[in-house]
This record gives C-alpha cells, sequence and structure tokens, in this order.
C-alpha cells in the first residue's frame, strides 16, 4: 500500500486503524475500543486499556532476547566522555531508580519535575517515573529560578529530580543554586530532591531534603512496571502561552506508546536494531518523543547527545556522530544546519566523514527554508526530508512517510498530513479555502492518539487556546496553504502573517527570498507597525563566514530580490545585518520579541531565550533603521 492507500484506510475507518497499529504495543489489559468521546470536544485514546511505558520502551526487549543491544549511547564532545547503555543495563538501572522514588512515598499520580543536562540519567528520570505510574514534568536544564517556580506551582511535585550542573561550551551551568532559588520562591515545595552529581560540579546538598542519585541507587530494592490505564498521564510538557502563564500539555500513555511507535518505522523509516539520533534535548518536545521513548518502544538505538552543531569542537561534529555510531536516520532542526553552514560553507569538514550508514536527514522545529535544504541535500548527498508539528502534537502532522512511500519533495512544503490528521485551511469565517489561498491550518476534531487531551488543571485554558475560534477543529497556529496535490506549505504563525496596505503577506515567504542570497546564511523578517501601510516588513541578516563585502550592497540586492520575486506589493525596503539572531535554546527565532522592541512597546526578556544580549544588538540594529524608539 501507498501514501493514498494507506491515508484513504486510515480515514474510512480511524477505529480499526489505530488498534491494528494498537496490537504492536504490549497491554497487560488490550483496550476494548481506541477512541472515547468526553463530550463537548474532548477526546481521549485508548482509555480503558492497562499498560506501562517503561515496559514497553525497556523491560519487552529484554525479554524479548535484545537484552545486550544498546539503547542509548551518549556521546558528550563537551567532555569528551562516551558511554554505551544496553537494554539489560538500562533495565536495572531504570529499576533501581524507580525503587528510590517509590520507597520515599512517589505513588502513581505523584508528579516528579526533572532538570537535567543531557545525560543518559535524564533519560533514566523519566522512564524511572513511567515504571511506578508518576508524572513527570521535565523543565529544560538552566532555566532561570523564577522560571521553574511557575512550573514547579502548576505541577505541584512531590520531588524533583535535578542534575548538579550543565555544560555549554566553555563554561559550567550550575544547576543547583538555581533549582535552590526556584524551591525558595515557590509557593509549592517539593518533598525532597534527588541530585545527580557530576564531576565538573558537585552541588552542596540541604540535609532532610536532598539526597545523593549515586548513594540512592547503590542500595535501591528494583522496583516493577506498574500498569496504568491507557489515559494516564505519562507527563506535563511546559509550553510557552501568550499570557506570560506556561501551558502544561499532558500525553497520555496509551496514545503516546501506540503513535510514537508507529511513526519510527512509517516515517523515520527505521527497524528495530537500528541507531536513531534526534539531535534535540530532552527539555524540549523533540527530546521527549524521539530520544526518550519512540526509539526506545521501537527497539531502536537513541542517541543522548551533550554538544552542538559547531563549536564542540568544529561544525564536523555532526557528522563525526553520524559515521562514529553508524546513525540510520538523523532529525535535528534547520537552524543547527543554518549554523554549520555558516561556518562552513564549502562542507569541508564534511569531506573527512563516511556517511554510508544514513539513510535520510528530517527536520522540523523551524520553517526549513529551500536554500538550506537544497545545501544540506548537496553537500551529505542524503534525502532531506521537513516535517511539521508541534508539541501539543507530540509526532508529526505533515511529513514525508518514507517507510510507506518516499513521495516527490517540494521546497518549502513538509509534504503532506499523516493519518490521523485531517487538515484543513480556514478562512477567517471558519470555512474552508480552496487550493492555493492563504489561511489558518486547523485539524479536523478528533485529534489522533498521542497528541494533547487537554491541558493540565487548565480546561477552559485549552479551550481558548486550541478549540474556541474554529469550532470542531483544533487551531495550529499556523498560517499555510495546501496546493492541488495536497501538500502543506507551513508559511509562517499566524501572528506572523502582516498585513501590508491590505495585502495579507507571509513573513516566511519573504525570509525563503532573503535565504536564497548566496551571502545569507540566516535571516528573519519581521512586520513592523508602519504609519501609512499598517505593517511594513523588515529583514535581519546574519552573513556567512567569510563574507567581506559591504553589508549596503548586500541589504541592496536582497531588497531586489523580494522585490522580483514577490513584488512591489511586499513593500521590502528595509533590511539589517547582524551578528545573530536572539533564539529559544531548541532554535526558534524569537520575532514576536523582535516585533515588540520594534515597536517601542513593553517586552520582557523570553525565559527559553538563549542569550538575551543578542536583544541588545537587535534594538541597535533596529534603532540604525528609525525603529525601536
Amino acid at each position: 500500500m501507498g501514501y493514498n492507500d494507506v491515508y484513504a484506510a486510515w480515514k474510512a475507518d480511524p477505529e480499526g486503524f489505530w488498534m491494528e497499529a494498537a496490537q504492536a504495543i504490549d497491554w497487560d489489559k488490550p483496550p476494548s475500543k481506541a477512541l472515547f468521546e468526553k463530550g463537548n470536544d474532548l477526546y481521549e485514546w485508548f482509555s480503558d486499556g492497562m499498560c506501562n511505558t517503561c515496559w514497553n520502551a525497556v523491560d519487552r526487549h529484554v525479554a524479548g532476547g535484545r537484552g545486550a543491544q544498546a539503547a542509548i549511547i551518549h556521546d558528550s564532545p563537551i567532555t569528551g566522555r562516551k558511554e554505551e547503555i544496553t537494554f539489560a543495563e538500562l533495565q536495572d538501572r531504570v529499576a533501581r531508580l524507580a525503587g528510590v522514588l517509590r520507597a520515599k512515598g512517589i505513588e502513581k499520580g505523584d508528579r516528579v519535575v526533572i532538570y537535567m543536562p543531557m545525560v543518559p540519567q535524564a533519560v533514566e528520570a523519566m522512564l524511572a517515573c513511567g515504571r511506578i505510574g508518576a508524572i513527570h514534568s521535565v523543565v529544560f536544564g538552566g532555566f532561570a529560578a523564577n522560571e521553574l517556580a511557575v512550573r514547579i506551582n502548576d505541577a505541584q511535585p512531590k520531588a524533583i529530580i535535578a542534575g548538579s550542573c550543565g555544560l555549554e561550551p566553555g563554561r559550567v551551568v550550575k544547576y543547583k543554586p538555581l533549582l535552590d532559588g526556584a524551591i525558595e520562591i515557590a509557593r509549592h515545595k517539593p518533598e525532597f530532591c534527588l541530585i545527580f552529581q557530576r564531576e565538573e560540579e558537585r552541588a552542596e546538598l540541604v540535609p532532610g531534603r536532598d539526597f545523593d542519585w549515586a548513594e540512592e541507587v547503590a542500595t535501591a530494592e528494583p522496583a516493577e512496571c506498574l500498569p496504568v490505564e491507557g489515559n494516564h498521564p505519562s507527563y506535563i510538557l511546559y509550553t510557552s502561552g501568550t499570557t506570560g502563564q506556561p501551558k502544561g500539555v499532558i500525553r497520555h500513555t496509551g496514545g503516546q506508546l501506540v503513535a510514537l511507535n508507529w511513526t519510527m518505522k512509517n516515517i523515520y523509516n527505521v527497524d528495530p536494531g537500528d541507531v536513531f539520533w534526534a539531535a534535540s534535548d530532552v527539555g524540549w518536545v523533540v527530546g521527549h518523543s524521539y530520544i526518550a521513548y519512540a526509539p526506545l518502544i521501537h527497539g531502536n538505538t537513541s542517541i543522548v547527545f551533550e554538544g552542538k552543531p559547531v563549536g564542540t569542537p568544529d561544525a564536523g561534529t555532526f557528522w563525526r556522530v553520524i559515521e562514529e555510531h553508524k546513525v540510520r536516520s538523523f532529525f535535528t532542526a534547520p537552524t543547527a544546519f543554518r549554523a554549520v553552514k555558516r561556518e562552513d560553507p564549502k562542507g569541508e569538514f564534511l569531506k573527512k566523514y563516511d556517511l554510508s550508514a544514513l539513510n535520510a536527514i528530517y527536520l522540523a522545529g523551524e520553517r526549513a527554508d529551500p536554500d538550506t535544504i537544497i545545501w544540506t541535500q548537496e553537500m551529505t548527498g542524503k534525502p532531506v526530508y521537513d516535517h511539521w508539528w508541534q508539541t501539543e502534537t507530540g509526532w508529526t502532522i505533515a511529513g514525508n512517510p518514507v517507510g510507506i512511500e518516499a513521495l516527490p519533495v517540494k521546497l518549502g512544503s513538509p509534504t503532506v498530513a499523516m493519518p490521523g490528521y485531517d487538515v484543513q485551511i480556514l478562512g477567517d469565517d471558519g470555512h474552508p479555502l480552496p487550493p492555493g489561498e492563504l489561511g489558518a491550518i486547523a485539524v479536523k476534531l478528533p485529534l489522533p492518539p498521542g497528541t494533547l487531551p487537554n491541558l493540565w488543571n487548565a480546561e477552559d485554558r485549552f479551550r481558548k487556546s486550541y478549540l474556541s475560534h474554529f469550532p470542531g477543529y483544533y487551531e495550529t497556529g499556523d498560517a499555510g496553504m495546501i496546493d492541488e496535490d495536497g501538500y502543506l506549505y507551513i508559511m509562517a504563525r499566524t501572528d506572523d502573517v502582516i498585513n501590508v496596505a491590505g495585502h495579507r503577506l507571509s513573513t516566511g515567504g519573504m525570509e525563503e527570498v532573503l535565504a536564497s542570497h548566496p551571502d545569507v546564511a540566516e535571516c528573519a523578517v519581521i512586520g513592523v507597525a508602519d504609519p501609512l501601510k499598517g505593517q511594513a516588513p523588515v529583514g535581519f541578516l546574519c552573513l556567512s563566514k567569510g563574507v567581506n563585502r559591504p553589508h549596503e550592497e548586500i541589504v541592496a540586492e536582497v531588497i531586489k530580490l523580494v522585490r522580483e520575486r514577490i513584488g512591489p506589493v511586499a513593500a521590502f525596503k528595509t533590511a539589517v545585518v547582524v551578528d545573530r539572531l536572539p533564539k529559544t535554546r531548541s532554535g526558534k527565532i524569537l520575532r514576536a520579541t523582535m516585533v515588540s522592541i520594534a515597536d517601542g512597546g513593553e517586552w520582557k526578556v523570553p525565559a527559553t531565550i538563549d542569550d538575551p544580549a543578542i536583544l541588545d544588538e537587535i534594538r541597535d540594529a533596529l534603532q540604525g533603521v528609525g525603529y525601536a524608539k
């Protein structure tokens, strides 16, 4: 069956489709049906089944004779350390850690906040929670104390598991003072903290509250897997909200197991035993779905990488990891390749490595501009597949289902909707738009298994954020179009569709044009307030290494390019060259913050920002062209 057949089979019988997919999971009690309607546009999957995440990710592979296979490869170019952990070793480590938690009173349904660097113990902590039915909430390691406190107040954890420090190129980030500060200002107080001590920075433990991970695990009684209901929350993951109050996305256990397992072969085209690498962090959704869970559930080896695409030690680190560990499928953000391209535009580092084990590269997290895709394809000789999904969905909304059928790539499109997603383009009035028209991207309810059924303790906010604008649909918050062949194009966040003198224009479309300039390594376009046209576009350009031409020449050329390819209607007249763009730690460009600075409004430094000093540079650049007054 090709993609069209599989998608049609899902559409004709969603119940049968997902019940069949559920057979690939070990159930203590199989579900009686797939979909459970809760009323008022709320849905759950496999609710009355009984299962366990950790059993499916670890124990069943040991029971099935794969105990000697590597489950996790830890590769840390920052420390120079590497470690392989087999499924059998992982089972022992996780069972003992779960035993520590259980002995200290953690029970099914209790929340545990995890605040860890990119070490195997971060994944072990997640799996240990799942083993005994605790609900974990991972907070990106190094998050500021006040932001961590907000999440502690919302999740109300009984325990916090933390590393003593994280490592960035050239510096140690001490986690424990941040954790202590967060607990001090939080209204809710955890009963205990478990601290994983790293040799680069040993933390001071608070007597009676803090316990040493290694000491506790050494004497722990291993815990068995506790079966939980299919609709039991596996985790809460906080995503930024427009109000400044983060939204706690919930993932249910049964749906997550079924959906993530299905994706590994059908989308990423790997078989059990293959090495899969998602170059992300466990603090983000990609780290949850495709470092900690999907590869292990499917019987793959998952790489936990502590490093950066450049600077640890150079722009060849990705290629070194792929060669050394024989990675079959590689998943990262477009921004990572833009960084590599900027440092090594001719691919000199790439020539040192053998990528013959690699089948394909997958991109998600930011729009993948055609120029970055073409460069990566040409340099690696591998297919590059853009795909699109969200923290809320947990897995691919639109992608190229290579394990079913490798569809032709159209640059600028993440390809087609996956089974489970009925994606439509809606006008402001909620009616579907014809092919080729720009509108709001929405998904007809119900969403498939593995997606968010609700927000943690915030059903009203869930409805307001996702369901109320277009009744019967999940609103993605992205804008785009679908072409005659059913290919989806994500043009911008809905907020990034700008109105220039009555014309609705996509900043993403303009960014594609800027990125096509040979001297531009990375770029962003924002819409700023304009007294005449309502909004006007402003471009930001980061140049490739070694470009020594006058900036005015390059700016004039990109303005001319936009005029030629989009037309005078874009009114694109302003661009500035900057050294870097403000980004979250997951690589998303903070366009909304840039707009606030440009318009002279009030703004605060986002909690997720990688380096706050960049915002001052952006303000100075905007002032140089008459904005940010």
